[in-house]
């Protein structure tokens, strides 16, 4: 069993806290994980079964998220990446390593600009980029039904802008990760006490995706039906990353965490020990289920016969 500890910090007088499992013998950096607005630091058990044996995993409540403090009237990216800051010197490491995901993957890509040389290599995924007008009065609207108390409608409107409805494409565990994903909102939206606050920020505080982190080496990933930020818009801010990769993984949407989760993991195991990524489990397609045969009806002898 991994040794877990929990530490309790504040920056600028917010208080928030992170968790750290320590692996038995370390080849790199602590992996630290930063997700969704309303995702806290138990949602990623996946990331810590495949980077546990390699790196310290570092899981947080960030301010304005989980059990932290909320955040302060203004912008807050500034205070997040000083948090993250506060974390890495609590670590007592020079530099970590640093997955974000979705939100998550602005304020790692934000943080990275920020302080360079304390980010050893950065995996950036679902990147929201970029996202239109109708999105985002979309996403206005359910954070309308959450401050309303009517955290069922918001858990249901968040859940399908987040995945890929269309049954002509293909995405592996989809009814599963629907559930799962809707459960998980729902749960916040009850028990987070800055649920909403969180999610109106994530609207309103938008990072900065133009500048790039200077003299890092980045990978961004995308799911292949990702309908938050296309694919090929994840690759266009990708492309302007001088030395980044982009890998697309297939049969997903943008919750490529969740559908495809043990590849995932395997993929940032990979990138954060400086392991091939060509031959990485999540480039390859996921075997689809075989639909069982139609059933042909008997013909009218065998009816005949059967009835007597």
């Amino acid at each position: 069993m991994q040794d877990e500890t929990f530490r309790s910090l504040s920056v600028h007088g917010v208080g928030f806290a992170y968790r750290r499992l320590r692996a038995a013998a370390p080849v790199t950096e602590p992996v630290v994980v930063l997700g969704g607005a309303l995702q806290g630091m138990f949602g990623w058990p996946q990331m810590e079964e495949r980077l546990g044996p390699v790196a310290d995993v570092v899981t947080a409540d960030l301010p304005g998220m989980g059990t932290a403090d909320p955040l302060p009237p203004g912008p807050a990216h500034g205070l997040l990446c000083a948090a993250l800051e506060r974390i890495i010197d609590d670590l007592d490491v020079p530099r970590i390593n640093l997955f974000g995901f979705s939100y998550g993957a602005g304020l790692a890509h934000g943080c990275t600009r920020r302080v360079p040389g304390r980010i050893a290599r950065p995996a950036l995924g679902g990147v929201p980029a970029h996202l239109t007008g109708g999105q985002l009065a979309l996403w206005r609207r359910a954070a309308g039904h959450l401050s309303r108390g009517d955290a069922g409608t918001f858990s249901t409107m968040v859940t399908e802008a987040l995945m890929c409805l269309d049954e002509d494409r293909y995405v592996t565990r989809r009814a599963p990760a629907l559930r799962y994903v809707r459960r998980s909102m729902l749960h916040a939206a009850r028990h987070s006490p800055h649920a909403a606050d969180a999610l109106g920020r994530a609207l309103t505080d938008r990072p900065d995706f133009s500048g790039v982190p200077a003299g890092v080496r980045t990978l961004v990933f995308s799911g292949e039906h990702d309908t938050v930020t296309s694919a090929e818009r994840q690759r266009a801010f990708a492309a302007r990353i001088p030395g980044s990769r982009f890998l697309t993984v297939p049969d997903t949407d943008h919750r490529v965490v969740l559908e495809r989760a043990e590849d995932v993991a395997e993929l940032a195991a990979r990138f954060f020990t400086d392991g091939p990524l060509e031959c990485a489990p999540a480039l390859a397609p996921v075997p689809r289920p075989v639909p069982p045969p139609a059933r042909c009806p008997a013909s009218p002898e065998l009816l005949s016969v059967a009835v007597g």
